[in-house]
This record gives structure tokens, C-alpha cells and sequence, in this order.
């Protein structure tokens, strides 16, 4: 699949020049322009370049880490099933949790329950403590 750099740099520039802030908390899931990026990185589709990202840690009213989920179902240490209320089967790719300007959210899809915001938590520490 060629990725068009182009077109998201254009894309790019547009939403860094936006002074749009919205507000944006923990456990929430938002559609979020990330892009087009190398490699394995998880890319965004669409108009957008978008895919939806849930709120990880908020630094303040700026940057969050956040956390791409994907609909392609895997397994393992790095994909945990995550719920939104839609009956859309999710997982979060911890393994490509990224620091995050707001200014790339766009709309809000939901929130994830607080059980699966403890299990985000514990695997990413468990993922941190391994050799």
C-alpha cells in the first residue's frame, strides 16, 4: 500500500495552524487525526487520516498520551479488548501508545468502562517491567 506523506503533510499543517482546543479527559475515546507514519506505526484513514485513540494519561489541557484502537482483533501482551458501548469489537495497541496534541482530536466516541481502564493500566506497567 503506497502512503500518500504528501497529502497528510498539507493535512498536517492545517491542523497545527487551528486554535481549536477541545476538552478531552482520561478513559475517553476520540477520533483522532495521527496520520500517515513509518513503517509499522499504526496510520490513520481516511479524509481525516484518522482512527480512534482513547485518552490514556492527560498532562494537561494540550498533550495526552493516547492509545490507537483497531478493530482487526489480535492477541497477545500488546492488544487489550476494550468496550465503548457501540458493540464494536476493539482492541488498544499498547505497544504504539504516543504522546498526542489535542489539537488532533476531532470527535468523541465514547468513554471505556473503568475496568478496562485498570486493565490498560496494569498491562502497560507489566509491559514497562519486562527485560
Amino acid at each position: 500500500m503506497k502512503k500518500d506523506f504528501k497529502k497528510w503533510h498539507d493535512a498536517k499543517t492545517e491542523i497545527n495552524k487551528s486554535s481549536k482546543r477541545l476538552f478531552f479527559h482520561e478513559r475517553e475515546v476520540w477520533w483522532c487525526s495521527i496520520g500517515v507514519n513509518v513503517g509499522f506505526e499504526q496510520d490513520g484513514k481516511g479524509e481525516y487520516f484518522a482512527r480512534p485513540v482513547i485518552v490514556f494519561k492527560k498532562f494537561n489541557n494540550e498533550v495526552f498520551w493516547g492509545i490507537p484502537l483497531s478493530t482487526k482483533i489480535k492477541t497477545g501482551r500488546f492488544y487489550i479488548p476494550v468496550e465503548i458501548g457501540d458493540g464494536v469489537p476493539r482492541v488498544a495497541i499498547i505497544s504504539q501508545l504516543r504522546l498526542i496534541d489535542g489539537k488532533r482530536l476531532y470527535q468523541k466516541l465514547g468513554v471505556i468502562k473503568v475496568e478496562n481502564y485498570k486493565s490498560l493500566i496494569e498491562s502497560i506497567i507489566s509491559l514497562c517491567k519486562m527485560p
